[in-house]
């Protein structure tokens, strides 16, 4: 972990007990940062401190079929109010993506109950799993599930890269994965969801201000773009005969960022590539390349995913390969209701003020809940700008901030 991470990790976890307490789980030596996958030994460390942690708050902890972790202040029933985020990361990720939404949620709820708050409907934290979708390649698989999003024989049959099934992996962790899937009753239960978030920008440095509630998330998605060739040894080819679907992908990706550019407002990334058989002397038989592409509208990603399939049918042809394109995840645009984020800004800001709204170019389990029930989301500014990697940060004083106004929406809610 680089020195500049260690010391924005304590700062920014100063009056955030809960994150000092979690600074050491998952810590990744050669990334730097932190690398926590849904059900590794990290995840299940922060499992059993999530568990430990909101005990100690006297809440009543529960695990769905879909691997969720729900904390309940009250009976659970219906018009819950519910936040929290999620505890895993991206592979060499930052230390507040996620936990802070979790953390901030229950030292929030553990004001409240020194205040003497009596919740007038029933209270929760939840934890969704696998929100990045590092281990499984689909991102919020946890709300996903729970809302119906994503199909229960899709998921069983994902795999991660030691190629163990989801269902697999399910059931070493006590869960049935014949019972994964919709969950109807509980998501009926929830009333409003608020998720806390660390800013993924800069938004908030320019209006330089601690607190924004989210006005969207940018339509986006996830696709495998597999490049198929001969495999062959490398000094006893010449140039002129191979069929190397490593060139294929690099001449498809080369071009990626000039297409993006095309799109008005949109952002494609390559960031993962796996060659098989993986050998220095050994031309590649199969070339995996992992694609995220988002923009301002559903259209106008779709019209980016098209010129990108394009560019790799071409790049193959060109090389004497073929190409198959696998949708992993899709999320459309989503755009928070005006009334929901207008009801919640008001508990934040003082009388005759309003609050920031500002969209988000990253995804949410917020996102995939709004479809379902009144969701908001409050980001905490990131001074930085920089998330998915170590310099991810946000001061001690901005933490309080979020806190504080998650304290007075549940407090307003309640």
């Amino acid at each position: 972990m680089s020195s500049t991470h260690g010391a924005a990790a304590d700062s920014g976890s100063t009056s955030l007990p809960g994150l000092a307490e979690i600074a050491d789980v998952g810590v990744d030596r050669i990334r730097g940062g932190y690398s926590r996958h849904l059900f590794d030994d990290a995840d299940r460390t922060l499992r059993d401190w999530f568990t430990e942690r909101a005990s100690r708050l006297g809440l009543d902890v529960e695990r769905d079929r879909n691997g969720n972790l729900w904390a309940w202040w009250g009976e659970p029933g219906p018009n819950a109010f519910v936040t929290g985020s999620h505890l895993d990361s991206v592979p060499g990720g930052g230390a507040f993506d996620g936990p802070l939404g979790i953390v901030s949620a229950l030292e929030a709820l553990g004001r409240l109950r020194d205040a003497g708050h009596r919740p007038a409907r029933p209270v929760a934290v939840v934890a969704f799993a696998e929100e990045e979708g590092s281990r499984f390649g689909v991102a919020c698989l946890g709300s996903r599930l729970l809302t119906g999003a994503l199909h229960p024989d899709r998921a069983r049959a994902l795999r991660d890269e030691a190629g163990r099934s989801l269902a697999q992996v399910y059931a070493d962790a006590g869960l049935d994965p014949a019972a994964i899937g919709p969950d109807p009753a509980r998501l009926d239960m929830i009333g409003t969801f608020v998720e806390l978030h660390v800013e993924q920008g800069r938004g908030l440095v320019d209006l330089d201000e601690p607190v924004a509630l989210a006005a969207s998330i940018l339509g986006h998605g996830r696709w495998r773009i597999r490049f198929r060739g001969q495999g062959n040894h490398a000094g006893a080819t010449p140039m002129q005969s191979r069929q190397d679907p490593m060139v294929a992908a690099a001449a498809t990706i080369a071009r990626i960022p000039d297409l993006a550019l095309a799109v008005e407002g949109s952002r494609a990334t390559v960031g993962r590539v796996s060659a098989l058989p993986g050998g220095t002397n050994v031309i590649p038989s199969v070339v995996d390349c992992w694609l995220d592409a988002r923009a301002a509208t559903d259209d106008a990603t779709n019209a980016l995913l098209q010129s990108i399939r394009a560019a790799a049918r071409d790049a193959a042809a060109v090389n004497a390969c073929s190409v198959e394109i696998t949708e992993e995840s899709w999320s459309p645009t989503v755009r928070f209701p005006d009334d929901t984020r207008a009801a919640i800004g008001a508990h934040i800001a003082p009388r005759g003020q309003s609050v920031p709204a500002l969209p988000s170019g990253a995804g949410h389990d917020a996102g995939i809940l709004a479809a379902h029930i009144p969701s908001a989301m409050l980001f905490v500014r990131n001074p930085t700008g920089v998330s998915h990697a170590p310099e991810e940060f946000a001061t001690a004083d901005d933490c309080a901030a979020g806190i504080a106004a998650l304290e007075r929406v549940i407090r307003g809610e309640t």
